[in-house]
């Protein structure tokens, strides 16, 4: 009798709930519609001829013109050399990015030293200043240097990262420092413990670092513009400006362009999609 009793009370409950779940989920589908029909949109633009992105009514299917688009605009920007650029760039700022930005937060976390909170707060503020107050002070850097027109000049100015620092620092301070202390007993010097104790604990705070550092340089334009004059060495956004003529836009071959622009950070965000999520939560150490 109570079993029975439980299961028609617990199907009361689902029914009354069935509604407010019905309706969640609609809206969840509205906001997946709205978030997806953009990257739909695009995809639309690359497989179509030019005229077709403003017929009314607009197309929304498939078209045939993606292979021609292509072809155009490899003849336009050469894709190969430009997707290169831009992947190496990326892939090598994250690895320096992290490496730098990883080793001021374990600073900033876990030593104490006079003037910590002093730097963290700089570093902070810095986040405020706009980056196109700084461009004029780089490019004159980089022009003495002799660094114009190099992978080197691209990657620098933004290798000391603020928002990384700030991210992975919070996590360093949830890492137990009991570890780092018994580990300097057993003999240890920082860096291995840095390397060897710390920073497998990191994972999830390093992936969600990177996604933003991958990110933000790969979808760098005003710099590479600024530093950057030999077209052998643009950089995808930079490229892809190069489209936009100023009597005539080909939208097949920009949405083409674009289209291939966004299978990269696509695939880097669903490679470390389960790390971005526990790091931005917060739960990288257990």
């Amino acid at each position: 009798m109570k079993t029975s009793s439980y299961t028609a009370a617990a199907h009361q409950k689902n029914s009354r709930n069935l509604p407010q779940k019905i309706g969640m989920y609609v809206l969840l589908g509205v906001f997946l519609i709205i978030s997806i029909f953009p990257f739909y949109w695009m995809f639309i633009g690359s497989t179509n001829e030019s005229g077709k992105m403003f017929t009314n009514p607009p197309t929304f299917l498939p078209g045939t013109k993606f292979a021609e688009n292509l072809q155009n605009l490899n003849s336009t920007i050469d894709v190969t050399r430009v997707l290169f650029n831009s992947l190496f760039v990326s892939l090598l700022y994250v690895v320096s990015a992290l490496i730098v930005c990883s080793l001021a937060a374990y600073a900033l976390a876990k030593f104490e030293f006079k003037g910590r909170n002093l730097i963290f707060t700089a570093f902070l503020l810095s986040m405020m200043i706009p980056y196109q107050a700084t461009l004029i002070p780089l490019f004159q850097m980089m022009s003495s240097a002799g660094l114009l027109n190099t992978y080197f000049a691209v990657i620098a100015p933004q290798i000391c990262y603020p928002f990384a620092i700030f991210l992975l620092r919070q996590n360093f301070l949830a890492f137990p420092t009991e570890l780092i202390e018994a580990a300097r007993l057993d003999g240890a010097g920082e860096l291995k413990i840095f390397a060897k104790v710390v920073m497998p604990a990191m994972r999830p705070s390093l992936a969600a670092a990177s996604i933003f550092l991958f990110m933000t340089q790969w979808n760098n334009f005003l710099w590479p513009l600024v530093v950057l004059n030999e077209s052998s060495m643009h950089t995808f956004p930079v490229a892809l400006s190069s489209l936009l003529g100023l009597s005539y836009i080909d939208y097949g071959q920009v949405m083409t362009g674009v289209s291939i622009a966004t299978i990269p950070i696509i695939i880097f965000f669903l490679v470390l999609q389960k790390q971005f999520i526990s790091g931005m939560l917060g739960s990288a150490v257990k």
